[in-house]
């Protein structure tokens, strides 16, 4: 009986290639620190010695991780849940592994990110926390990225040249405004969401542009809010302390829209009897919420799979592809009635 045929050990790897054993891992789970020279070297020792069955070699003739980065902003958001969703069915279509990290805006979390694309643990990012990676625009780094749901804002504060997919924030703020004004409110208060970022000027410049070409630009009136409950209840509280609350208040999220509806009724108020409230995003709670929220539906399981094709697209060596605007939809419920 023959002895059976030893199997390549990564040893035997690293002494026809000349290095170190470390290199050969690295040149596997990180090519990108590794030179081109080394990994060729290793590549084709690989190739003679047939360790594990000539997979590590067509990983690094490919040069691919088979794996992308999702920065969110608060997984505590019930909105980014069915996002994520949509990522992961097309990431099980595609054989790709998706890693996900909370970036809260403005900290430096990112950073990890920035370093996992570096060392090639992943081939590209889908960024959904309104920035980029830190060193992104760095010289000689060509990471892929697609923005979602957010755009990146470029010097002059309008979207920056970056592949993105997500709705129009604009015109759906525009038209939640007009249907609560074509409902016969007039006195329509806004709460924003958090300060300086892209997605709450293109909200408040629809709500404006609605409130103007209704004439009623004189009385309209932000509220900032920051996209959570607490910040929608803080905001019903500012405007019951005016003595003259609005007859209508159209919030950037749903869950500030059910921290106004709270916020009201403490302070003695009904919904929709007294002043009707509309939210953004038709996130699950939405529909369940005392009573039913109106809110802009955004398709958010076809945004995070339309989102996650792009990006793969891009790492495929196709470029860029212009913004997709997907299409959104208006949800009455009875949270804001007619008052005609």
């Amino acid at each position: 009986m023959s002895a059976p045929e030893k199997k390549a050990t990564i040893a035997d790897v690293a002494r026809l290639a000349g290095v170190s054993t470390a290199t050969v891992s690295r040149s596997l789970s990180a090519p990108a620190v590794v030179s081109e020279e080394t990994r060729a070297r290793v590549a084709e020792a690989i190739a003679r010695t047939g360790y594990i069955a000539n997979s590590a070699a067509q990983t690094l003739r490919r040069r691919r991780a088979d794996a992308v980065l999702v920065a969110v902003p608060d997984l505590g958001n019930t909105f980014f849940a069915e996002l994520i969703s949509g990522i992961e069915a097309v990431a099980r279509d595609r054989g790709v592994a998706v890693l996900v990290a909370d970036v809260p805006r403005g900290g430096r979390a990112g950073v990890r990110l920035a370093q996992q694309l570096d060392a090639g643990r992943a081939d590209g990012a889908l960024l959904l926390h309104g920035a980029l990676l830190p060193g992104a625009e760095a010289p000689g780094r060509d990471w892929k990225v697609v923005t979602v749901a957010e755009e990146l804002p470029d010097d002059s504060g309008g979207p920056a040249p970056v592949s993105h997919v997500g709705i129009d924030n604009r015109a759906a703020a525009a038209d939640a405004t007009a249907h609560l004004i074509g409902l016969g409110h007039r006195r329509v208060v806004h709460v924003t969401g958090p300060r300086d970022t892209i997605l709450t000027r293109q909200r408040i410049a629809g709500y404006e542009a609605a409130m103007a070409a209704a004439g009623l630009a004189g009385i309209a009136r932000v509220v900032p809010g920051d996209f959570t409950i607490a910040s929608g209840h803080r905001a019903a509280g500012t405007l019951v302390r005016t003595g003259a609350p609005p007859d209508a208040v159209f919030c950037a999220n749903d869950e500030m829209a059910i921290g106004v509806i709270n916020g009201l009724a403490a302070a003695g108020l009904s919904v929709p009897d007294d002043v009707s409230v509309m939210g953004f995003d038709d996130i699950a709670f939405a529909a369940w919420s005392n009573p039913p929220l109106s809110t802009i539906r955004q398709p958010r399981r076809e945004i995070g799979g339309l989102a996650l094709s792009e990006l793969l697209r891009q790492i495929d060596g196709a470029p860029p592809a212009p913004p997709v605007h997907v299409p959104y939809e208006v949800v009455e419920r009875q949270s804001a009635r007619n008052r005609r």
